[in-house]
Protein backbone atom coordinates (compact mmCIF):
# COMPACT_ATOMS: atom_id res chain seq x y z
CA UNK A 1 0.00 0.00 0.00
CA UNK A 2 1.32 3.36 -1.07
CA UNK A 3 -0.06 6.14 1.74
CA UNK A 4 -0.18 9.82 0.20
CA UNK A 5 0.42 13.12 2.38
CA UNK A 6 0.02 16.17 1.33
CA UNK A 7 -1.65 19.16 0.79
CA UNK A 8 -5.88 18.38 0.24
CA UNK A 9 -7.01 21.51 -1.58
CA UNK A 10 -9.44 23.21 -4.20
CA UNK A 11 -8.32 25.74 -6.70
CA UNK A 12 -10.96 28.50 -7.34
CA UNK A 13 -9.19 30.18 -10.82
CA UNK A 14 -11.33 33.37 -12.60
CA UNK A 15 -10.39 35.41 -15.29
CA UNK A 16 -10.64 39.32 -15.41
CA UNK A 17 -11.19 40.80 -19.05
CA UNK A 18 -9.16 43.50 -18.58
CA UNK A 19 -5.06 44.09 -17.80
CA UNK A 20 -4.48 44.71 -13.71
CA UNK A 21 -2.39 47.25 -14.86
CA UNK A 22 -4.63 49.62 -16.03
CA UNK A 23 -6.53 50.31 -12.69
CA UNK A 24 -3.37 50.22 -10.23
CA UNK A 25 -2.20 53.63 -9.41
CA UNK A 26 1.71 53.90 -8.82
CA UNK A 27 1.42 56.94 -6.63
CA UNK A 28 -1.44 55.51 -4.70
CA UNK A 29 -0.18 52.05 -3.30
CA UNK A 30 -0.29 52.67 0.44
CA UNK A 31 -4.03 53.41 -0.04
CA UNK A 32 -4.66 50.37 -2.61
CA UNK A 33 -8.65 49.18 -2.54
CA UNK A 34 -9.34 47.18 -5.83
CA UNK A 35 -12.32 44.97 -6.54
CA UNK A 36 -12.59 43.25 -10.36
CA UNK A 37 -15.07 42.00 -11.55
CA UNK A 38 -14.31 38.48 -13.04
CA UNK A 39 -15.92 36.68 -16.41
CA UNK A 40 -15.43 33.29 -15.36
CA UNK A 41 -14.58 31.09 -12.26
CA UNK A 42 -13.30 27.34 -12.55
CA UNK A 43 -13.58 25.32 -9.13
CA UNK A 44 -10.88 22.27 -9.70
CA UNK A 45 -9.81 19.90 -6.98
CA UNK A 46 -6.09 20.03 -5.93
CA UNK A 47 -3.48 19.49 -3.45
CA UNK A 48 -0.79 17.09 -4.43
CA UNK A 49 -1.56 13.81 -2.32
CA UNK A 50 -4.67 13.07 -4.22
CA UNK A 51 -3.01 14.20 -7.39
CA UNK A 52 -0.26 11.99 -6.78
CA UNK A 53 -3.20 9.22 -5.52
CA UNK A 54 -5.41 9.78 -8.77
CA UNK A 55 -2.96 8.78 -11.40
CA UNK A 56 -2.02 5.76 -9.30
CA UNK A 57 -5.50 5.06 -9.29
CA UNK A 58 -5.84 4.87 -13.03
CA UNK A 59 -2.99 2.70 -12.92
CA UNK A 60 -4.51 0.10 -11.10
CA UNK A 61 -2.94 1.12 -7.66
CA UNK A 62 -5.03 1.20 -4.81
CA UNK A 63 -3.73 4.05 -2.65
CA UNK A 64 -4.33 6.02 0.66
CA UNK A 65 -4.23 9.51 1.35
CA UNK A 66 -4.02 11.19 4.23
CA UNK A 67 -4.64 14.92 5.45
CA UNK A 68 -7.27 16.94 7.01
CA UNK A 69 -9.91 18.55 5.39
CA UNK A 70 -12.88 21.04 6.06
CA UNK A 71 -16.34 20.58 5.96
CA UNK A 72 -16.41 21.58 2.49
CA UNK A 73 -15.08 18.20 1.35
CA UNK A 74 -17.59 15.78 0.76
CA UNK A 75 -18.33 15.83 -2.88
CA UNK A 76 -14.29 15.64 -3.54
CA UNK A 77 -14.26 12.49 -1.12
CA UNK A 78 -16.89 10.88 -3.08
CA UNK A 79 -14.69 11.80 -6.48
CA UNK A 80 -11.70 10.00 -4.69
CA UNK A 81 -13.22 7.19 -3.49
CA UNK A 82 -15.23 6.62 -7.10
CA UNK A 83 -11.72 6.50 -8.47
CA UNK A 84 -10.63 4.13 -6.42
CA UNK A 85 -8.61 6.18 -3.61
CA UNK A 86 -9.35 5.25 -0.01
CA UNK A 87 -10.03 7.85 1.93
CA UNK A 88 -10.65 6.90 5.45
CA UNK A 89 -7.33 8.75 6.65
CA UNK A 90 -8.95 12.03 5.70
CA UNK A 91 -10.65 13.52 8.57
CA UNK A 92 -12.61 16.71 8.25
CA UNK A 93 -11.66 19.99 10.74
CA UNK A 94 -14.90 21.04 12.08
CA UNK A 95 -15.18 25.18 11.49
CA UNK A 96 -12.82 25.25 8.78
CA UNK A 97 -12.94 24.65 5.37
CA UNK A 98 -10.40 22.62 3.12
CA UNK A 99 -7.22 24.79 2.15
CA UNK A 100 -7.93 26.86 -0.97
CA UNK A 101 -6.28 28.42 -3.64
CA UNK A 102 -7.67 31.98 -5.05
CA UNK A 103 -6.60 33.20 -8.43
CA UNK A 104 -7.37 35.97 -10.70
CA UNK A 105 -5.87 36.37 -14.31
CA UNK A 106 -5.91 39.06 -16.25
CA UNK A 107 -5.42 39.70 -20.05
CA UNK A 108 -1.44 39.97 -19.91
CA UNK A 109 -1.55 36.63 -18.02
CA UNK A 110 -0.82 38.73 -14.60
CA UNK A 111 -2.43 36.65 -11.49
CA UNK A 112 -3.08 38.04 -8.01
CA UNK A 113 -3.31 35.20 -5.99
CA UNK A 114 -4.61 34.29 -2.45
CA UNK A 115 -3.61 30.79 -0.33
CA UNK A 116 -5.85 29.81 2.31
CA UNK A 117 -4.42 27.00 4.70
CA UNK A 118 -7.65 26.44 6.42
CA UNK A 119 -7.95 22.76 7.80
CA UNK A 120 -4.39 21.86 6.18
CA UNK A 121 -2.91 23.77 9.26
CA UNK A 122 -4.29 20.67 11.50
CA UNK A 123 -2.41 17.83 9.59
CA UNK A 124 -0.32 17.00 11.99
CA UNK A 125 -2.86 16.06 14.43
CA UNK A 126 -2.75 12.48 12.31
CA UNK A 127 -0.01 10.36 13.46
CA UNK A 128 1.64 7.53 11.18
CA UNK A 129 1.68 5.41 14.61
CA UNK A 130 -2.15 4.85 13.60
CA UNK A 131 -1.24 3.14 10.75
CA UNK A 132 1.59 0.81 12.92
CA UNK A 133 -0.84 -2.47 12.53
CA UNK A 134 -1.01 -1.89 8.87
CA UNK A 135 2.40 -0.32 7.74
CA UNK A 136 2.12 1.11 4.05
CA UNK A 137 5.10 -0.35 2.03
CA UNK A 138 5.68 3.41 0.87
CA UNK A 139 4.45 7.21 2.56
CA UNK A 140 5.20 9.54 -0.26
CA UNK A 141 5.84 13.09 2.43
CA UNK A 142 4.59 15.92 -0.75
CA UNK A 143 4.38 19.56 -0.10
CA UNK A 144 1.95 20.22 3.13
CA UNK A 145 2.42 21.99 6.48
CA UNK A 146 6.22 22.47 7.24
CA UNK A 147 5.00 21.16 11.04
CA UNK A 148 3.61 17.99 9.57
CA UNK A 149 6.51 17.20 6.93
CA UNK A 150 9.17 17.35 9.24
CA UNK A 151 6.87 14.81 11.56
CA UNK A 152 5.94 12.16 9.17
CA UNK A 153 9.60 12.29 8.22
CA UNK A 154 10.59 11.44 11.76
CA UNK A 155 7.28 9.51 12.32
CA UNK A 156 8.45 6.98 9.16
CA UNK A 157 12.04 6.73 10.50
CA UNK A 158 10.91 5.42 13.77
CA UNK A 159 8.44 3.03 12.48
CA UNK A 160 11.54 2.07 9.69
CA UNK A 161 8.86 2.71 7.09
CA UNK A 162 10.60 3.91 3.38
CA UNK A 163 9.94 7.51 2.51
CA UNK A 164 9.84 9.33 -0.97
CA UNK A 165 10.73 12.51 0.14
CA UNK A 166 9.00 15.76 -2.20
CA UNK A 167 9.54 19.29 -0.63
CA UNK A 168 8.49 20.56 -4.25
CA UNK A 169 7.24 24.21 -3.21
CA UNK A 170 7.77 23.94 -0.10
CA UNK A 171 11.09 24.31 -0.02
CA UNK A 172 11.01 28.03 0.53
CA UNK A 173 9.58 27.48 3.80
CA UNK A 174 11.15 24.46 5.64
CA UNK A 175 13.03 25.28 8.00
CA UNK A 176 16.42 24.32 6.35
CA UNK A 177 17.52 21.58 9.34
CA UNK A 178 13.56 20.02 8.49
CA UNK A 179 14.67 19.55 5.26
CA UNK A 180 17.62 18.24 6.05
CA UNK A 181 15.82 15.58 8.19
CA UNK A 182 14.02 14.96 5.88
CA UNK A 183 16.52 14.38 2.86
CA UNK A 184 18.83 12.19 5.31
CA UNK A 185 16.28 9.85 6.30
CA UNK A 186 14.50 9.50 3.00
CA UNK A 187 14.64 6.55 0.80
CA UNK A 188 14.08 8.47 -2.12
CA UNK A 189 13.98 11.91 -3.53
CA UNK A 190 11.77 13.76 -5.74
CA UNK A 191 12.51 17.29 -7.00
CA UNK A 192 12.47 19.10 -10.12
CA UNK A 193 15.62 21.49 -11.15
CA UNK A 194 15.89 24.51 -9.66
CA UNK A 195 14.52 23.02 -6.34
CA UNK A 196 17.24 20.61 -6.44
CA UNK A 197 19.64 23.43 -6.40
CA UNK A 198 17.81 24.84 -3.53
CA UNK A 199 17.59 22.37 -1.61
CA UNK A 200 21.20 21.49 -1.68
CA UNK A 201 22.36 25.10 -0.76
CA UNK A 202 19.63 25.40 2.03
CA UNK A 203 20.44 21.65 3.50
CA UNK A 204 23.89 21.77 2.79
CA UNK A 205 24.28 19.07 1.09
CA UNK A 206 25.76 17.84 -1.60
CA UNK A 207 24.25 15.77 -4.69
CA UNK A 208 27.12 12.80 -3.98
CA UNK A 209 25.81 13.47 -0.40
CA UNK A 210 22.13 12.57 -1.56
CA UNK A 211 23.21 9.85 -3.24
CA UNK A 212 24.83 8.16 -0.47
CA UNK A 213 21.23 8.11 1.52
CA UNK A 214 18.44 7.47 -1.16
CA UNK A 215 18.12 4.75 -2.98
CA UNK A 216 17.12 6.87 -5.78
CA UNK A 217 16.80 10.21 -6.69
CA UNK A 218 14.72 11.89 -9.35
CA UNK A 219 15.03 15.39 -10.86
CA UNK A 220 12.59 16.67 -13.53
CA UNK A 221 13.02 19.61 -15.26
CA UNK A 222 10.24 20.49 -17.69
CA UNK A 223 10.55 20.15 -21.85
CA UNK A 224 14.03 18.67 -21.19
CA UNK A 225 12.27 15.39 -19.21
CA UNK A 226 14.06 14.29 -16.69
CA UNK A 227 16.86 12.24 -14.36
CA UNK A 228 17.59 9.70 -12.32
CA UNK A 229 20.30 8.91 -10.26
CA UNK A 230 20.28 5.18 -8.73
CA UNK A 231 22.98 2.56 -7.73
CA UNK A 232 26.01 4.87 -9.66
CA UNK A 233 24.00 5.30 -12.42
CA UNK A 234 21.59 7.79 -14.21
CA UNK A 235 19.02 7.38 -16.98
CA UNK A 236 17.85 9.68 -18.29
CA UNK A 237 14.08 10.11 -19.32
CA UNK A 238 12.63 12.11 -22.51
CA UNK A 239 9.20 13.40 -22.73
CA UNK A 240 6.14 12.06 -24.30
CA UNK A 241 5.41 14.71 -27.50
CA UNK A 242 1.70 15.72 -25.74
CA UNK A 243 -1.14 16.19 -29.03
CA UNK A 244 -1.59 19.45 -27.55
CA UNK A 245 -0.72 21.13 -23.87
CA UNK A 246 -4.12 22.53 -22.32
CA UNK A 247 -2.69 23.15 -18.83
CA UNK A 248 0.21 22.45 -16.85
CA UNK A 249 -0.53 22.62 -13.12
CA UNK A 250 0.06 19.35 -11.83
CA UNK A 251 2.07 17.65 -14.47
CA UNK A 252 4.43 16.86 -11.74
CA UNK A 253 2.28 15.22 -9.64
CA UNK A 254 0.84 13.04 -12.32
CA UNK A 255 4.68 12.00 -13.13
CA UNK A 256 4.93 11.27 -9.49
CA UNK A 257 1.98 8.61 -9.53
CA UNK A 258 3.22 7.22 -12.79
CA UNK A 259 6.21 6.77 -11.62
CA UNK A 260 5.65 5.25 -8.72
CA UNK A 261 3.32 2.94 -10.05
CA UNK A 262 6.03 1.33 -12.30
CA UNK A 263 8.05 1.53 -8.70
CA UNK A 264 5.07 -0.36 -7.11
CA UNK A 265 5.44 -3.27 -9.69
CA UNK A 266 9.16 -3.18 -9.23
CA UNK A 267 10.37 -2.52 -13.03
CA UNK A 268 13.33 -1.01 -14.48
CA UNK A 269 14.21 2.71 -13.32
CA UNK A 270 14.11 3.52 -17.25
CA UNK A 271 10.46 2.41 -17.47
CA UNK A 272 9.44 3.47 -14.24
CA UNK A 273 10.49 7.21 -15.22
CA UNK A 274 8.95 6.68 -18.70
CA UNK A 275 5.49 5.56 -17.47
CA UNK A 276 5.76 9.03 -15.09
CA UNK A 277 6.59 11.12 -18.75
CA UNK A 278 3.55 9.97 -19.84
CA UNK A 279 1.09 10.20 -17.15
CA UNK A 280 2.71 13.80 -17.04
CA UNK A 281 1.87 14.33 -20.99
CA UNK A 282 -1.75 12.94 -20.19
CA UNK A 283 -1.94 15.69 -17.66
CA UNK A 284 -0.81 18.44 -19.71
CA UNK A 285 -3.35 17.71 -22.23
CA UNK A 286 -6.28 18.49 -19.86
CA UNK A 287 -7.39 21.98 -17.64
CA UNK A 288 -6.86 20.55 -14.45
CA UNK A 289 -5.11 18.23 -11.87
CA UNK A 290 -7.27 15.54 -11.80
CA UNK A 291 -9.04 15.83 -15.46
CA UNK A 292 -7.02 13.20 -17.55
CA UNK A 293 -8.05 9.98 -17.63
CA UNK A 294 -7.17 6.59 -19.17
CA UNK A 295 -7.52 3.16 -18.94
CA UNK A 296 -4.24 0.84 -17.92
CA UNK A 297 -4.65 -1.00 -21.36
CA UNK A 298 -4.88 2.67 -23.31
CA UNK A 299 -2.08 3.49 -21.07
CA UNK A 300 -0.20 0.91 -22.56
CA UNK A 301 -1.12 1.10 -25.71
CA UNK A 302 0.11 4.79 -25.73
CA UNK A 303 3.62 4.22 -24.08
CA UNK A 304 4.51 1.24 -26.64
CA UNK A 305 3.86 4.12 -29.16
CA UNK A 306 6.99 5.93 -27.68
CA UNK A 307 8.87 3.08 -26.04
CA UNK A 308 9.89 -0.43 -26.38
CA UNK A 309 8.07 -1.96 -23.24
CA UNK A 310 9.83 -5.45 -23.75
CA UNK A 311 6.39 -6.64 -22.67
CA UNK A 312 6.86 -5.76 -19.27
CA UNK A 313 3.94 -3.30 -19.20
CA UNK A 314 1.44 -6.56 -19.87
CA UNK A 315 0.51 -6.90 -16.44
CA UNK A 316 -1.19 -3.67 -16.17
CA UNK A 317 -3.56 -4.54 -18.91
Amino acid sequence: MILCSGSIAYDYLMSFPGYFKDHILPDRLDSLSLSFLVDTMIKQRGGTAPNIAYTLALLGEKPWVVGTVGEDFEDYRKWLEDHGVNTSFIRVVQGKYTASFFANTDLANAQIASFYTGAMANASEISLHEFNKNPPELVVISPNDPKTMRQYSEECQELKIPYLYDPSQQIVRIDPEDARVGVMGCSSLFVNDYEYTLLQKHTGLTHDQVLARAQFVVVTNGEKGAMIYSGGKQYSIPIVKPKMIADPTGVGDAFRGGFLRGYGLKLDWQTCGQMGALAATYCLEQRGTQSHHFTPAEFVARYQQNFDDKGVLDKLK
